[in-house]
């Protein structure tokens, strides 16, 4: 599908759901059995995305988190300078990823920067943020310099998780004190 990538995005994700659904419906695409799991790991996501959906040249925005690090094959491209930069920004993959289960998104996380130098330029030259914004990592930017082993993160969804075990209908249905739309009780 071609346009802007906010709405080729959506329409796309609509049409899969759509079309999963539709297949369901049909008896072509079976029901994913209640009592079995099927884990998949998405990556290779972009570590940047631009700001501005509509204009895909716009200033980049980290895709997961400005501490995510990038893929070791694309590493080499932070350092990318002049107006190849920009371009060479736009093509590299973070090490951020989601756990999905019979198709539903139960956690995400990412391995982190851990280098000082790796992370001063993300902050200044890839996502543009001045000295007083960067100074307000400087703890931060101090610890790494100090070494910092690669680490990371995943995070998964208690209540999603929990949900699936119990063949919930809905999220609502395993929470303890569900909110209603509105984030009333």
């Amino acid at each position: 599908m071609a346009g802007p990538r906010h709405l080729s995005e959506s329409v796309l994700g609509r049409l899969r759901s759509f079309c999963s659904s539709l297949l369901r419906d049909h008896g072509i695409l079976p029901a994913f059995p209640k009592d079995k799991y099927n884990f998949m790991w998405v990556v290779d996501f972009p570590l940047f995305t631009p700001v501005d959906y509509d204009n895909e040249a716009s200033e980049l925005q980290s895709t997961h988190h400005p501490f995510t690090a990038a893929h070791p094959d694309d590493s080499h491209l932070l350092f990318s300078e002049g107006e190849a930069a920009k371009l060479a920004y736009r093509k590299i993959r973070g090490l951020h990823y989601d756990c999905v289960v019979n198709g539903v998104e139960l956690g995400g996380g990412s391995i982190r920067i851990h280098q000082a130098d790796v992370q001063e330029t993300v902050f200044k030259q890839i996502l543009g943020l001045g000295d007083e914004m960067t100074n307000r990592f400087s703890h931060l930017l101090a610890a790494l310099k100090m070494g910092c082993p690669p680490h990371g993160g995943l995070a998964i969804g208690f209540d999603r998780l929990v949900a699936m075990l119990c063949n919930a209908e809905s999220l609502r249905d395993v929470i303890a004190f569900p909110k209603t739309s509105t984030g009333t009780e």
